[in-house]
């Protein structure tokens, strides 16, 4: 049951948001819950909050109904003195959902909201409100950062089996209270329906919640939309989302696998074959169910990359590599101006590292760098080709990049992705590199949250890396019931600057951690 104007403690304003998931289940399928019916309206699919900052925020809701959106905020769990953020209008062009901003918030401080639904018809038909709470970045460096990154959420056909504990992954998070969350894509797989049923190899069986939407593959701005709803019949997510903001990007599953800009998919499965078209209105229901920011281009709700900047301490740079990437290929063309980012997103990308004064700049990648990511027999997903030599295809963009951050002398950058299922930490440098004009840098991979896992991806020597550590099994679509679920944390400490990461798998602790210094060259 949602909490009370009265103003419960934070354990109880966590609880207050996971509201009867069987009512949940039920509107699983419809635009227009079944639930909508008298009374006032309802928001039992929790709360987000989103790309915060030292003094703004997002904040997300869902209603059973049309109802006009308005957020309170608080400095203390009691909601004692409030401040009203008036909202949107909910109804059925956004699926009822809808995100407000917040602003003028102080920095560095435990923020407590409250959403509440009003019926535009009457107002004084007003929603118990839902609550969640988030912490704000530190306006100075003494304050230190933690964050959690993962991604790749309900994938090879792994749901929600509530015999299993649901998405355990996103509670063991809760638990580390860290400052934000980085999902790096693959946040839902609209791509993979969910089967009632799967035999494990051991002979246990495992049993997917599952609704009409998750039963075949999304085409349908309706499926779409069903596919994010999805993942928030969990009660381990949505206690997550009250607790913990997000910065989100997308990756190629919340449209279809390894897709690219002009294909046209020969798949049997889909009656609509243009990926442009399936893009758009997988691109609408992300912008519907997700916290984001309305950015300039980029269309419906604006572009997805940008950079998140949480205090003195860092900067997240959130790439975009699918809507502006060339077609998958041998990936071995001379010359390749497109590449897996586009023209325009490469020099914003460069122009915000060389303005960056942050002590470190995080580039949060939703596809890896030199593990090599096949498309089928002779095409490549991803940056790396396979091939050791010098840069080509989308190599060629990567060592652009990585040759303006050497000699505009930006130091602190991180690059963190997941897409690959597995866990490693790899360290390029240019000893021994067949392209060496770049400065070295470490590369962290993590994910599933909660799908398949699979085997290590091969490296690709041309950017010089070295796998420091590698967890993996050791053959393709390990179920979350046999473990290899993974994330990562990484902690920047307020006195030293000093940048820790540690891979973890969910139900065994910390697996490899490292510690990088502020400002050094070559660690």
């Amino acid at each position: 049951m949602a909490a009370t104007a009265s103003g419960p403690g934070r354990r109880t304003v966590l609880r207050g948001t996971l509201a009867a998931t069987a009512g949940l289940a039920a509107a699983g399928a419809g635009a227009v819950p079944a639930f909508a019916r008298g009374g006032r309206p309802q928001a039992r699919w929790g709360v987000q909050a989103g790309d915060v900052t030292a003094h703004s925020g997002l904040v997300w809701v869902r209603s059973d109904r049309p109802a006009r959106m308005i957020v309170e905020t608080s400095a203390t769990e009691s909601f004692a003195r409030t401040r009203r953020y008036p909202g949107p209008l909910l109804g059925p062009g956004t699926d009822f959902t809808g995100t407000t901003a917040l602003h003028g918030l102080p920095a560095g401080e435990q923020v407590h909201y409250r959403v509440l639904l009003a019926d535009p018809d009457d107002p004084r038909r007003v929603s118990a409100p839902v609550t969640g709470t988030f912490r704000t970045a530190p306006g100075r460096r003494r304050g230190g950062v933690r964050f959690v990154w993962s991604g790749d959420l309900a994938g090879q056909g792994w749901g929600i089996d509530p015999a299993f504990g649901g998405y355990r992954t996103f509670e063991e998070m809760r638990r580390l209270d860290p400052d934000f969350f980085l999902f790096s894509g693959d946040t839902v797989y609209a791509d993979g329906p969910l089967e009632r049923t799967v035999t494990l190899p051991d002979g246990r069986v495992w049993q997917n919640v599952t609704t009409e939407e998750k039963s075949k593959v999304a085409e349908t701005l309706a499926e779409y939309r069903g596919n994010f709803r999805y993942n928030l019949l969990d009660e381990h997510l949505r206690r997550f989302n009250a607790q913990v903001p997000a910065i989100v990007q997308w990756d190629d599953h919340e449209v279809t696998n390894n897709w690219y800009p002009g294909e046209i998919l020969d798949d049997d499965r889909y009656t609509e074959r243009s990926v442009d078209v399936l893009a758009a209105r997988a691109r609408r229901a992300f912008s519907e169910y997700f916290p984001l920011p309305a950015l300039p281009g980029g269309g419906l709700a604006g572009r997805l990359y940008r950079v998140v900047r949480y205090g003195p301490l860092l900067d997240v740079f959130v790439l975009d590599m699918r809507t502006y990437r060339n077609a998958n290929s041998p990936n071995d063309q001379p010359l390749d101006e497109q590449g897996v980012l586009g023209r325009r997103q490469l020099q914003w990308l460069k122009r915000e590292l060389a303005r960056s004064t942050a002590t470190w700049k995080v580039l949060a990648a939703d596809l890896p760098l030199g593990l090599v990511v096949p498309d089928g027999d002779t095409d490549f997903e991803a940056i790396a080709n396979g091939d050791p030599g010098a840069p080509l295809g989308r190599e060629a963009q990567l060592a652009e990049l990585l040759r303006f951050i050497k000699h505009h002398r930006i130091t602190g950058t991180v690059w963190l992705t997941a897409d690959v299922h597995h866990t490693s930490a790899q360290h390029y440098r240019p000893e021994g590199a067949a392209f060496g004009d770049f400065a070295p840098f470490w590369e962290f991979v993590t994910g599933p949250l909660h799908a398949g896992a699979f085997p290590a991806s091969e490296l690709d020597g041309t950017f010089g890396p070295e796998r420091v550590y590698l967890k993996a099994p050791d053959r393709a679509n390990v179920s979350p019931a046999e473990g290899f679920q993974f994330f990562g944390e990484v902690e920047i400490d307020g006195g030293s600057g000093d940048l820790t990461v540690r891979l973890r798998e969910t139900g065994n602790g910390v697996l490899f951690t490292k510690t990088l210094r502020p400002g050094l060259v070559g660690q």
